[in-house]
Formats: C-alpha cells, structure tokens, sequence
C-alpha cells in the first residue's frame, strides 16, 4: 500500500516537473545554449531527487564513469538510467530512437542538446547523418551513450545486441565502456508500482577500439549483464 501511494505520489510530482524542464529546455534552445543544458541537467537531478526522497530509491555506482570521449554501451531496464546520464555525466550524448524527437518541445531540445537520433529504417542516409553527429561530439570531447539493447529488458533477461551497436563501434574507432544496471528490480517495465532500494551502476572494463564484432559484442554482452544475478 505504501509503494502504491509513493509511486502514485512520484508520478504526479515527477512528470509535472518534467513540463516545465522541456519547455526550459525548449526556450533554451532557441535562446541560450547554458540555459538549455541547466534544464536537462536539472531534469537528471529532478528525478534522482523525486525518486530518492519519494520512492526511497538512491544509487551507487561500482567503477569509475567518467567523461572522457569513449562509446558507453549500458544495459537498458527502465525509464531511470535514460534520463540519469545527464546527472552521471557531464554533457553526454544519447542515442536514441527517431521517433523520441517527435515529441513536442523535448525532440527540439534534444537535438540542440546533441542527442543523436537513430533511424532503423532510414537506409545509409540516415547511417552517415548519425555517423556525422557522433564523430563532431567525440570531437567536442563529450561521451557517447548507447543502449545496445535496443529497448528496455526486464530485470535477468539477456537479449542479443542491435546489430547497430558493431557498426557504430566500428566506425567511431574509439573504445567502449560497458555499464550493467539493475533499475529493473526496483522500476519493472511490466508494472506500474516502482519499489524502494538502491539502482547499482557497475562499471566494466575498457574495451579497445577495433576488435572484430563477435569478441567486442561478446565481451560488452556479458559486462552489460554482470548484475543480472
């Protein structure tokens, strides 16, 4: 009864405040870069905040993640660690699928912010278009997240990599991080009541550039799953 009252609690406080983040963000955009970055960084922090104080959710991370240039390659659980990265790093860009940046306000953002979206269905194009955008922001010094997953999992499920992880590896030329995340205990996919305990983020070793796609993607699929037990 009481995780059902915080988490109802949690997403009328939350995803109020979620609002006013994007449209900050949105305004940000057009006219102040520092102001777009306060309010999606203060989004990050909106929600550990809300999650810690309302739902009694904290998190701890096992390793360092730090901002250096490098592709991080996480495991996907829930809707937590997608928006915690701003919070962990300074400055990241996220993959993320096309259709995100067509919602209203926040796709803008997004974009100006320097997510990177990526089309499945969009044919070489649409490969170079994301290819570009991930080398400028190397460049700029910023890391790269990536949810090789695809989608979320639940909690001990160990789905294949997208077979666009490899390619993007590839041609970034830069090592990868794996990151495994165990949010899905607390925060399931398949069910609205969110439970109090602690996210852990473990950390795994580096990985180096240019290693053929079956050892990178076997080494990064068992890192990312490290907390599944």
């Amino acid at each position: 009864m009481i995780c059902a009252v915080r988490t109802a609690l949690f997403t009328v406080i939350f995803f109020g405040g979620s609002i006013f983040h994007a449209v900050i963000a949105f305004i940000g955009s057009f006219t102040s870069p520092a102001l777009m970055h306060w309010a999606v960084g203060g989004w990050a922090r909106y929600q550990y905040f809300c999650a810690k104080w309302i739902l009694g959710i904290d998190v701890r991370i096992i390793g360092n993640m730090t901002d250096r240039p490098v592709l991080y390659a996480i495991k996907h659980e829930s809707m937590y660690e997608t928006i915690d990265m701003p919070r962990v790093f300074r400055r990241p860009s996220v993959v993320a699928k096309r259709q995100l940046f067509d919602i209203p306000f926040w796709g803008k953002a997004a974009l100006a912010y320097g997510m990177i979206p990526v089309d499945r269905d969009g044919g070489a194009s649409a490969l170079r278009d994301m290819l570009a955008r991930s080398k400028a922001l190397l460049a700029d010094g910023r890391p790269i997240i990536i949810f090789p997953e695809g989608t979320r999992v639940l909690h001990g499920e160990c789905p294949a990599l997208q077979s666009g992880f490899a390619g993007l590896y590839k041609m970034m030329n830069v090592p990868v991080v794996p990151v495994a995340v165990d949010s899905g205990r607390l925060m399931p996919r398949n069910h609205w009541l969110r439970r109090p305990g602690i996210i852990t983020y473990k950390v795994g070793a580096e990985i180096p550039a240019g290693l053929p796609r079956n050892e990178v993607e076997a080494r990064v699929h068992a890192a990312m799953n490290a907390l599944n037990n």
